[in-house]
């Protein structure tokens, strides 16, 4: 049995996802020429993006994470909570955070409140994927990836109770598995 029979079918392969980040890269590159910005990574999910994506800006930067949760098996419970916060102050720098999917809005306008308050110099977001048929909150994200339809998506980060963010690609848990 390999993780494979638990995907329902594959949403983005592995070369999609490459695609995104480097013409994500190619973006951020030419909106922080001249600047050095602070890329903060959503732990746990978003750190196989946010290294892909970091090898395709040129320009300095500077990487940080923070690990905040609001999920509770498939379903976010509403409270985000901060395990770990950053170690670099953003006080007067640009700040872009990383995520892997916008779905509710709730973390990261919880993040972003926070990270505003901190006085950044500017902050916007950048995600692999927005899934805004879960949409509770409206984000303002600069830079989305790709948009998904409905669906419990793992893979490339993503997770379904700390199982499968190894696979290379993102795909479709098939709902036997966590219903």
């Amino acid at each position: 049995m390999t993780l494979k029979n638990d995907v329902e079918e594959i949403v983005l392969s592995e070369e999609q996802i490459q695609d995104i980040a480097r013409e994500l890269g190619k973006r951020i590159t030419e909106d922080y020429e001249g600047k050095t910005p602070v890329l903060i990574g959503l732990l746990k999910g978003s750190i196989m993006f946010m290294a892909d994506l970091i090898k395709h800006i040129d320009t300095h930067l500077q990487i940080d994470f923070m690990d905040v949760s609001s999920y509770i098996g498939t379903k976010s419970s509403g409270e985000v909570k901060i395990l770990k916060d950053l170690s670099t102050s953003v006080d007067g720098r640009h700040v872009l955070i990383v995520e892997d999917i916008v779905e509710t809005g709730t973390t990261l306008n919880s993040i972003m409140g926070l990270i505003k308050s901190r006085n950044a110099a500017s902050l916007e977001i950048v995600t692999l994927l927005d899934k805004p048929v879960n949409r509770k909150t409206e984000v303002d994200v600069k830079y989305i990836g790709t948009e998904i339809p409905d669906g419990f998506v793992i893979g490339y980060g993503l997770d379904y109770d700390e199982k499968y963010r190894n696979l290379p690609y993102i795909g479709l848990l098939k709902p036997e598995l966590y219903q």
